[in-house]
């Protein structure tokens, strides 16, 4: 990364400049949606979706930004957790899911195409349907037809910066039905601790003191791989590449441990990441030295304080691996005890530093002409 782009983003009148729909300040919403979101859903009625007792498995339909809010319910239940929770991103559910199972739509602007078709099939189904999402949407309207409970959600933002407008109300449904037990302060406490996390990497904060405009400095020029140590961090790595793909335009890898050293290691190996240990590879770039990557592999862990030991062990080691075969290694630790305030450490930060990426390379952060272009093409 060059000089100039780390001075562009300690300069706070081009930080605003260069993001012109305010993804910075979407970002810095994440504790008022926590807070706003909880009231909303402890205000809805579920005693329809109570009435049967607790469901079989819970099923979470959406896509994109809204899509990860099933990922989030499932990371914070746990492997505890005594039902099934599962997502699903297309237009048709599972063929075992029926009038035993919650089927949870979640779309912010409600009018998902695949969402609406996954839960117009629930309907017909049979299942406990909640729907959850912006008022007066489609989603709406299908679930007042099906006297399905509704959970409004009012962007905002984009729907990949109402993350936790999006995921809190389906904890607090889970929790509602007794599907996990989610203490009171929980909520409060990821509010809190987005809070701290956004006061560190707040646009006026300098880039050699603020972590997310470190870590997006670091990452330019380089092709990152990204693992978590567990599932609740292995889902901050699959936001973390998502919010890359659609903030910063950029390409990422992500993977969760211990799987990840089943496959993804092997990369090490590879053309991206010859160093001093590393094999002879090929010259991908006529214009270059031989043997050195057209584009270097970084890897960045998501640690989690709930690590397996064997997982913690496979961490420490494939940190050395990378090392040895000349590929930066960045570690970033979760802080906190519950779910939800381990997943807040992280997200916050690397919601930031997708952003800040965007800026340093000087792309504007908010628009996603391929998806709409793909939209209009299919519509």
């Amino acid at each position: 990364m060059t000089l100039a782009a780390a001075e562009r983003l300690d300069n706070v009148a081009l930080l605003e400049t260069a993001d012109p729909s305010s993804m910075l300040r979407q970002v810095a919403s994440s504790a008022a949606q926590v807070r706003e979101a909880a009231r909303s859903a402890a205000e809805t009625s579920l005693d329809g979706l109570a009435a049967d007792g607790r469901p079989r498995a819970i099923v979470v339909t959406g896509m994109g930004g809204s899509g990860i809010a099933g990922e989030v319910l499932a990371a914070v239940a746990g492997p505890g957790c005594p039902v099934q929770v599962t997502t699903v991103h297309d237009y048709r559910l599972p063929g075992w899911v029926g009038a035993a199972d919650l089927v949870i739509a979640v779309s912010c602007s409600g009018a998902t195409e695949e969402t609406l078709s996954a839960a117009g099939e629930a309907v017909r189904r049979g299942c406990r349907l909640l729907g959850v999402g912006s008022q007066g949407s489609p989603l709406a309207g299908l679930a007042e037809q099906a006297s399905a409970p509704f959970i409004g959600v009012k962007p905002s933002g984009m729907p990949r910066s109402m993350l936790w407008g999006l995921s809190v109300p389906l904890v607090v449904a889970a929790s509602r039905l007794g599907v996990l037990d989610m203490p009171e302060d929980a909520y409060e406490a990821a509010a809190a601790e987005l809070e701290r996390v956004a006061h560190l990497c707040r646009p006026d904060s300098e880039a050699f003191v603020n972590p997310a405009k470190t870590l997006a400095l670091d990452l330019s020029g380089t092709l990152p791989m990204i693992w978590g140590t567990s599932p609740l961090t292995g889902v901050a790595a699959a936001r973390f590449a998502c919010q890359l793909y659609e903030n910063g335009k950029y390409p990422a890898i992500a993977g969760v441990l211990p799987e990840a050293n089943h496959n993804q290691v092997v990369t090490f190996d590879g053309p991206f990441a010859a160093g001093p240990a590393g094999p002879q590879t090929l010259d991908l770039d006529p214009a270059g030295p031989a043997g050195a990557p057209p584009v270097p592999l970084r890897l960045i862990l998501l640690r989690d304080t709930q690590e397996h030991p064997q997982v913690a062990r496979r961490r420490e080691e494939s940190a050395r691996i990378a090392a040895d075969r000349g590929i930066e290694v960045t570690e970033l630790a979760a802080s906190g005890d519950l779910p939800l305030e381990r997943l807040a450490s992280l997200v916050t930060l690397i919601d930031y530093a997708s952003v800040y990426l965007a800026i340093a390379n000087g792309i504007d952060p908010a628009p996603i002409a391929a998806i709409q272009e793909l939209k209009a093409r299919i519509a």
